[in-house]
């Protein structure tokens, strides 16, 4: 830490909290370079002094909108250049965590923005790094749960800061609450600026242990050797055993034998008494209870760039050489891979690792018959999408197939391009790679009566953002370039309509010279007002026609190779009423990726029910922070006791409307701790570990909802 005197012309250095000058009335700061304003902040008391003797000043900050302390410099600014950190000592006084915003202004309206949670407890060594920063820079979406110990002093490091500024120039620093609901208190003692980025990275460093766990967590799960692992997959083999010996009758694909109904050797959906059901081949109704990317190939992390994160890294050599590979860089145009760092080059497969260790060159057959053993025990019958191929051939329970439209065709902006842009439908090529994706998808499955269906991509971006989000996919296809297939296809729909441009320009309000003026790429597409309701009415038109074209070609591509199987959906991430109106039209099942405390939160069910199709929940889950990886997925509880009753909620509710087939939970195991490859997410998520070890509550609650199941 370096600590550098305060006088003009010089840079920063100390500014200590404990003085108590009288010339300065009511302020916590007294320097020669320095000033402090209390606004709506109390200050309280005499200086106090945290355990190893650090003098500290009690502030109370008011219940109004944004209480602060401002410290600025007499000079007029600070010359920081060549700082990399600001640190602060702090200790929350509450018993409870509590929200602190530190900002750092400079000339010129930039600054830097840090928004912290400080948990109660002693008092810790806030640093604010004097940069932007965020932990996808390191490699993953969360960052490592702070603070953390460092030469047994305490330590929260400001993971994420947002801004820029010129260090030349700093004028203030402030340190406010956003709008509390009570007085909350807190220790404020030195602060001081530091050179370097080395407590930043600190932050991150040996984070990962050999068997890829967090390092600096406890949880019941967590295994300290070799033989803990094998120790704790014995036990759980015989509570699997004692499970399985209790299982409901059901028939040979996990159907419900007390109700009957129409046999056709294939899987497929029927309505009876009012209520969807997907029913099995011998004819008995099956809810789907599914589980996503059953499989061991998901947990890779990449190492390169970033080793000083692993505690303990298995030597690249024979045998575990095996779980060490390459990749090329996260496609940059994606949203969900935009920022990333640690983004190439080489990688490690710990929980192929921890498989190999638990069962040595056997490990993947064992994991097969293991992994299926615990679906069936804790009630599932559906393996979801991207599960191993090899387990569905087992035919043990259902399983889904995905198809991947990919290829050199068109596409479309909507504004929310997450995983990337729409595909163009109406682009030829588009077709031909549908043809080719259906063809390879269905070559060996269409004729295996276990395999319930197939998926056609994932999470497309049918909306954009924002209030006006529902047009989004269509004002996108105004924006387009002129050789865009789908904007020529849009344009050809209101030429139909309209006949003279002038007629389109009155009715949506904007100067139109001709009908070429449409052709401009990033053509200024009017967003949909209550004065020019045309617009909204060709938009959904549009929007309609796009998921026809879409839907259509996709579902006569599968009736040509697979005539048995059902197609079920797109799996909806965002959606339209067109998009979804269209997937009932050509789709046995609409599929949507539902992250809600209900499904009845996260789909319009009125809706559906008007359209009369049955609907699968193909994602949803609920994660937590305390065992291990730092992400608490997409919907989170406050704590992993929590997850298992939050899970018998959503699919007691879904089993509960008669539109809802199925839920498919995402996913089978947890994140990697410093993110997976494609887009550096690291969430709690899992029923099963790192070591393949389940969560044991967890799985306990949820095989006690599957198997209590109420419809």
């Amino acid at each position: 830490m370096k600590t550098i005197t305060l006088f003009a012309g010089a840079v920063l250095g100390v500014l200590s909290f404990d003085s108590t000058a009288a010339d300065i009335a009511d302020l916590a700061i007294s320097s020669a370079s320095a000033k402090v304003q209390l606004q709506q902040v109390q200050r309280i008391g005499q200086v106090e002094r945290d355990a190893h003797g650090t003098p500290l000043q009690r502030y109370a900050f008011q219940p109004v909108s944004q209480p602060q302390i401002v410290i600025t410099s007499a000079a007029g600014s600070w010359n920081w250049a060549g700082q990399g950190a600001l640190q602060i000592q702090v200790q929350n006084a509450m018993p409870w965590a509590v929200t602190l915003e530190v900002n750092v202004d400079g000339a010129a309206g930039q600054h830097l923005r840090a928004v912290v949670g400080l948990p109660a407890g002693p008092a810790q060594a806030l640093v604010i790094p004097l940069h932007a920063t965020s932990p996808r820079a390191f490699g993953m979406q969360a960052g490592p749960p702070m603070p953390f110990e460092d030469r047994a002093s305490a330590v929260f490091v400001a993971t994420t800061v947002e801004g820029a500024i010129d260090l030349a120039q700093v004028r203030e620093v402030r340190l406010s609450m956003p709008a509390p609901q009570a007085v909350q208190q807190l220790l404020l003692g030195k602060m001081e600026t530091s050179a370097g980025d080395s407590v930043l990275q600190d932050a991150y460093r040996n984070i990962v242990d050999q068997w890829g766990q967090y390092t600096r967590g406890h949880w019941p799960e967590k295994i300290d050797s070799d033989a803990a692992l094998r120790s704790a997959h014995a036990q759980e083999q015989q509570r699997l055993l004692a499970q399985l010996a209790e299982r409901h009758v059901l028939d040979a694909y996990g159907g419900r034998q007390n109700i009957a109904l129409t046999r056709t050797g294939w899987f497929h959906t029927q309505k009876a008494n009012g209520r969807w059901w997907l029913v099995t081949p011998d004819g008995h109704a099956f809810f789907s209870l599914g589980i996503n990317t059953v499989t061991a190939a998901d947990t890779r992390t990449y190492v390169q760039g970033r080793e000083y994160m692993f505690a303990d890294l298995p030597p690249d050599q024979s045998p575990w050489s095996a779980f060490y590979g390459s990749s090329d860089s996260r496609d940059a145009e994606r949203g969900a891979s935009a920022g990333i760092g640690a983004n190439n080059g080489r990688w490690f497969d710990f929980y192929a690792a921890n498989l190999y260790r638990l069962d040595g060159s056997n490990g993947l057959p064992d994991w097969r018959k293991r992994t299926l053993d615990r679906l069936q025990a804790w009630g599932f019958n559906t393996l979801g999408n991207w599960s191993d191929d090899a387990l569905g051939k087992l035919h043990r329970v259902a399983y889904t197939l995905p198809i991947y439209i990919n290829g050199e065709f068109g596409n479309v902006s909507s504004g929310f391009d997450y995983w990337g842009r729409m595909p163009d439908p109406f682009d030829p090529r588009f077709v031909q790679a549908v043809e080719h994706a259906v063809a390879n998808a269905a070559a060996s499955s269409h004729d295996d009566p276990w395999l319930l269906g197939y998926f056609a991509d994932n999470e497309l971006a049918w909306a954009g953002q924002g209030p006006q989000g529902r047009w989004g996919l269509a004002m996108g296809t105004l924006c387009g370039e002129a050789r865009s297939a789908a904007k020529q296809a849009f344009i050809a729909t209101l030429k139909k309509k309209y006949g003279a441009a002038s007629k389109l320009a009155s009715a949506w309000g904007i100067t139109l010279g001709d009908w070429s003026a449409l052709d401009a790429t990033n053509f200024p597409a009017p967003e949909p007002n209550a004065a020019h309701p045309a617009i909204a009415e060709d938009y959904s038109a549009w929007l309609r026609h796009y998921a026809d074209q879409y839907f259509s070609v996709v579902a006569a591509a599968m009736h040509r190779h697979d005539p048995h199987h059902l197609f079920l959906g797109g799996r909806f991430a965002v959606n339209t009423p067109e998009a979804v109106a269209a997937c009932a039209q050509y789709c046995d099942v609409i599929s949507f990726n539902v992250y809600a405390d209900l499904p009845q939160h996260g789909v319009d069910l009125n809706a559906i029910h008007k359209l009369d199709k049955p609907v699968l929940i193909t994602e949803f889950h609920f994660g937590s922070y305390d065992r291990g990886p730092f992400g608490k997925g997409v919907v989170s509880v406050w704590a992993e006791e929590q997850r298992g009753a939050a899970y018998a909620r959503f699919v007691q509710a879904a089993a509960s409307d008669p539109a809802i087939v199925g839920t498919h939970w995402f996913e089978y195991v947890d994140q990697p701790v410093t993110g997976r490859l494609i887009d550096g997410e690291n969430s709690h998520i899992g029923l099963v570990g790192v070591t393949d070890i389940p969560f044991a509550g967890f799985v306990d609650a949820v095989q006690k909802a599957n198997l209590g199941l109420r419809y």
